[in-house]
């Protein structure tokens, strides 16, 4: 491939190639403007692009817009100097070039700060990176600084434009929501300390004609698992401006002398072939930049939590540990209840030490036993939560968010630690490494049951901060434990799926996608997650029966068959389930054992929506071919007709058992779908090509 990262200099235009797109910056009198942003063209053709016309009486188009002049829309920068003075003039101070990196150096033209835009893009992909950097340059006062974004991105005209997004709440997370733009600004946001389920820091933006295969759509995912807020501005001139950073309103930090604020990267994506192909080429990003081990299978898991709940003890986890093993599952999760006074959710979080009476001699027994019976072991931690009945608590009151003079509000009878204190970050990333040092731990499942409430510092002098070191600390944390104990893997969790984003995928290796285990229910949940996050970060259960939270009845096949379109894992009280529901499980454990390469790996087609009778998922690696498909309810009527695949060889054959198909003929005829009569019916098909 050529320069990944062109520059004209008669006309400050810089281009930034990708293997099918390109995005172009100018230089102006009023800073970097975006002149272009689709299928890929030559510098010299983006030079022959014009400079987007002004409408109204303001500027449009910037970078990183800040305050002053003609600009009112929602200011990327937004800071204060020691004079009371909020606007920003920028001059260009110059620019370099990295291979596929790009930094455009802008100052203020009267006060000491410099602001670095950087650009990032590859080869082998069509994203690009955004991310800003201010620095203080003075020596005396520091500088008030309310906000900066990670980037604004300025979409090309269109007629019309639809935004598509998720909402959520608990064990309802990943709500696909397709509406068309507003005028006027509107704003996505948490103000809850981390990501959470209520949205996730992504936003598309298409002309409201885009399907699954066909049409434009341009995306941004913002790589932070804190508070976070991206805004839609559409103008009546039909310009529509995103942007997108950390952070949410209200908060005011000081940037001292010689500071530089780094922001968190956000992620741009423009492509030609529908929804479909953004997922996809999301997906590719995550395994090639994003994931510390992409090219692993996750394992089969079994988790407790659904199986003991708080009664965790070393003689019950051993008995489903035996169950466990005889079903094929590879690695054994041990959840909440195993520390300190932990009875119930009311005590022991913040005592990490096991419980002595159901750990007689420590976890070391359970541990030894999980990896002779050939699994990996597995554990369950909150470390950034506190209960008030607690050692620690009673140590420490101090530790925790909160606000003087004001009640501390409990969520699961929990408080949140502060974990921009440096002392709370030491203790914290003291015991998780005594942990794994001590022990043959394999696996953490790092949960955050609770939103900041009473987010205060009370010893701060900046307390501010702690909505963005919070995070930070949370993210040091993981490097440190991953960096010493290379071997351990870890699921983001937080209260189920309230912690996934780019952020938190870099440090760890799958998500805990809905404490909501209901196969129908998940369908939903997972075709939203999918839009931008791989299958093989997607962590799903096959749950009892009833489900524990909707009560609903749902056969083992049918939950299985759900589950496995992700990263697959069991949970429920094994010892309980009867001898052919045990065969049954072992023998979908098989099959997914034998297909899951094609899931976690494949090239993703949702071939329907989730809202259709008969739920159809395809995944394509190399000459393999996985099909899902789940019908919850059956209606009278209502026949089921084949479903036309995508990403086949038309001159190539497949074979499924005996059974040979056409590639050309499943592609334009379609699969047949052995789907059983009745409610709850699904099947799985794996198809291999077997010539040309």
């Amino acid at each position: 491939m050529d320069d990944l990262v062109e520059y004209d200099g008669t006309t400050g235009t810089f281009a930034l190639h990708t293997p099918t797109t390109t995005y172009a910056v100018r230089l102006t009198d009023a800073g970097p403007r975006q002149v272009y942003w689709g299928p890929r063209l030559t510098l010299a053709q983006v030079v022959s692009v014009p400079d987007r016309p002004r409408t109204g009486d303001e500027v449009l188009g910037e970078e990183l817009p800040g305050e002053g002049g003609e600009r009112f829309g929602p200011p990327s920068v937004r800071l204060e100097f020691a004079d009371g003075t909020r606007a920003v003039e920028w001059r260009a101070d110059g620019h370099a070039i990295d291979g596929g990196r790009l930094t455009v150096t802008l100052v203020d033209l009267h006060y000491p700060v410099r602001l670095d835009l950087h650009y990032q893009v590859y080869d082998d992909g069509d994203v690009v990176e955004r991310w800003a950097a201010l620095t203080h340059l003075g020596e005396t006062a520091p500088i008030v600084l309310e906000r900066l974004d990670s980037a604004a991105w300025t979409l090309p005209p269109r007629a019309d434009y639809r935004l598509s997004y998720v909402v959520g709440e608990w064990a309802a997370e990943f709500q696909l929501k397709r509406t068309r733009a507003a005028y006027g600004e509107t704003t996505w946001t948490s103000r809850r300390g981390t990501s959470r389920h209520q949205g996730n820091p992504w936003l598309s933006v298409d002309p409201g004609d885009t399907t699954e295969e066909y049409g434009e759509v341009w995306s941004t995912a913002l790589a932070w698992s804190g508070t976070w807020k991206l805004t839609s501005r559409r103008t009546l001139a039909d310009d529509l401006v995103v942007t997108a950073g950390a952070g949410q309103d209200g908060l005011r930090w000081r940037l001292a002398p010689g500071e530089t604020w780094t922001t968190p990267v956000a992620a741009g994506l423009y492509t030609r072939d529908g929804f479909g192909g953004l997922s996809r080429r999301w997906h590719d990003y995550a395994r090639r930049h994003v994931l510390s081990h992409p090219d692993e299978v996750r394992p089969v898991l079994y988790n407790s939590w659904e199986g003991t709940w708080f009664d965790v003890t070393e003689a019950n986890q051993r008995e489903i540990a035996a169950v466990a093993a005889d079903l094929g599952v590879e690695l054994f999760v041990m959840d909440d209840g195993w520390f300190g006074r932990r009875l119930s959710d009311s005590a022991g979080l913040g005592d990490w030490w096991p419980n002595p009476d159901r750990f007689p001699a420590g976890l070391t027994p359970l541990v030894d036993e999980v990896h002779r019976l050939g699994m990996r072991f597995g554990i369950w931690v909150e470390p950034e939560m506190v209960n008030p009945d607690s050692d620690l608590y009673r140590s420490h009151p101090e530790w925790t968010l909160h606000l003087p003079n004001r009640f501390r509000t409990e969520v699961r009878t929990q408080l949140v630690l502060n974990f921009a204190r440096p002392d709370v970050a030491e203790w914290a990333h003291g015991w998780l490494d005594r942990l794994l040092t001590e022990h043959r731990i394999d696996f953490l499942k790092w949960d955050m049951n609770r939103a900041f409430t009473e987010a205060g510092w009370a010893d701060s002098a900046d307390p501010h901060r702690l909505w963005y070191d919070h995070t930070r600390t949370v993210y040091a944390i993981l490097d440190r434990l991953r960096a010493d104990h290379p071997h351990v893997r870890i699921e983001s969790c937080a209260s189920g799926g309230g912690r996934a984003d780019f952020g938190v995928l870099r440090r760890t290796d799958q998500v805990w996608t809905s404490d909501n285990t209901d196969p129908v229910d998940r369908i939903a949940i997972q075709d939203g997650y999918s839009q931008v996050y791989p299958a093989t970060t997607m962590g799903a259960w096959a749950s009892e029966n009833p489900n524990p939270l909707t009560r609903r009845e749902i056969p083992l096949r049918f939950r299985f068959h759900v589950a496995m379109a992700g990263a697959l894992g069991v949970s429920g009280n094994l010892r309980d389930w009867s001898k052919e529901d045990r065969v049954e499980a072992a023998a979908m454990i098989v099959l997914y054992k034998r297909i899951r390469h094609v899931v976690q790996h494949g090239v993703l087609h949702r071939l329907t929506p989730p809202t259709d009778q008969i739920v159809v998922v395809q995944y394509v690696n190399g000459d393999e071919t996985v099909i899902f498909a789940w019908r919850p309810q059956a209606r009278h009527g209502h026949p089921t007709r084949p479903v036309r695949l995508r990403g086949l060889d038309p001159e190539a054959s497949y074979r499924e058992g005996s059974t040979v198909y056409s590639g050309a003929v499943l592609a334009g005829y379609g699969l047949d779908l052995d789907l059983p009569p009745g409610d709850y019916a699904s099947v799985v098909c794996h198809l291999t090509r077997v010539g040309r």
